[in-house]
């Protein structure tokens, strides 16, 4: 039995506002996407007649809904191959939410999604409702059925522990593209100076392959490792060109906010690198190359026209 068009109408305007919910609290397109159906779902079967306020009836569902996945997902995360990054969402997608406040900014930021792993699905929640949609302690309390002083004493402990993170440096567009400008002259140089010049000096690098791409599983540190690392990453070798399918093409965006380089082979996304900028350089180098985990940037990047290449042909 389908449901009435005002409530399909009802949850559909509510379906953009869920959707970033349910991203920064997962860390993964697909699984918010699932966990948004899954919503639609309950609220087909629910008396909608006897539900006074839609938008906070959907978001305790949502939310709920997103808990029980995190709990069973860091069960998986126990046996995932080498190292679990988030999935990361290139300009333009509705997925990432408001962008209105540093806050919100913040909340969907790369770094800050990596950092949001070290908290309990609780602080999680707490943190994204109060954070990134400015939810009020008594409304976040009815949707995870606690007090508000528990609610409050949540969001303490998450910010704690997300503070131990270094501060990210915001930077608009054009700054982006000359961040991967630089970045991309000084790795394709062929010598790691250019890279020291460019990196703080705890820097690190980690990528995430899934088990499906060679990824290494430990981070590099420090930044001589981390230039090394990179220096050895872009120098051309046959073997890359096999792993890779062909010869990528590098572009430069942004991704969560940041600025990032894509690498495309034959019209496809292999790969994005996300480099989180703080105020002495780059702090981070973090790749996503689990194809898994690109399908979403896929298929956006291939709907839209991005220019050219910043480099032909790296391998």
């Amino acid at each position: 039995m389908s449901a009435p068009t005002s409530d399909v109408n009802r949850f559909l305007a509510a379906k953009p506002r869920l959707e970033a919910i349910a991203y920064r609290l997962l860390g993964s397109a697909s699984e918010a996407e699932d966990a948004v159906q899954e919503t639609y779902l309950r609220w087909q079967g629910a008396d909608t007649g006897r539900i006074e306020v839609p938008e906070a009836w959907l978001t305790k569902v949502l939310t709920n809904i997103c808990l029980n996945q995190l709990t069973s997902a860091r069960a998986r995360r126990e046996t995932y191959v080498g190292q679990w990054l988030p999935e990361p969402l290139v300009a333009g997608d509705p997925m990432l939410g408001p962008a209105d406040t540093a806050e919100q900014r913040e909340s969907v930021s790369y770094a800050m999604l990596v950092l949001l792993e070290r908290l309990s699905p609780d602080e999680r929640a707490v943190y994204v409702l109060r954070e990134a949609f400015g939810y009020a302690h008594k409304e976040i309390a009815g949707i995870l059925d606690v007090s508000e002083a528990a609610s409050q004493q949540i969001l303490h402990r998450a910010r704690k522990h997300v503070a131990r993170g270094r501060a990210r440096r915001e930077i608009d567009e054009a700054e982006a593209r000359r961040v991967v400008e630089e970045f991309l002259a000084a790795a394709t140089s062929g010598r790691t100076e250019p890279l020291v010049a460019l990196l703080t000096r705890d820097a690190v690098a980690v990528g995430d392959g899934g088990g499906k791409v060679p990824a290494r599983a430990k981070a590099f540190e420090g930044v001589q490792a981390v230039a090394t690392f990179l220096r050895g990453l872009f120098t051309p070798g046959a073997g890359k060109r096999a792993v890779a399918g062909g010869s990528p093409e590098l572009y430069a965006t942004t991704a969560n906010g940041d600025p990032a380089v894509v690498a495309v082979v034959d019209g496809r996304v292999i790969g994005v690198m996300c480099l989180e900028v703080a105020e002495d350089g780059i702090a981070a180098v973090r790749s996503q190359v689990n194809p898994d985990k690109l399908e979403r940037v896929a298929e956006r990047w291939a709907a839209a026209d991005h220019g050219e290449p910043l480099v032909r042909a790296v391998y």
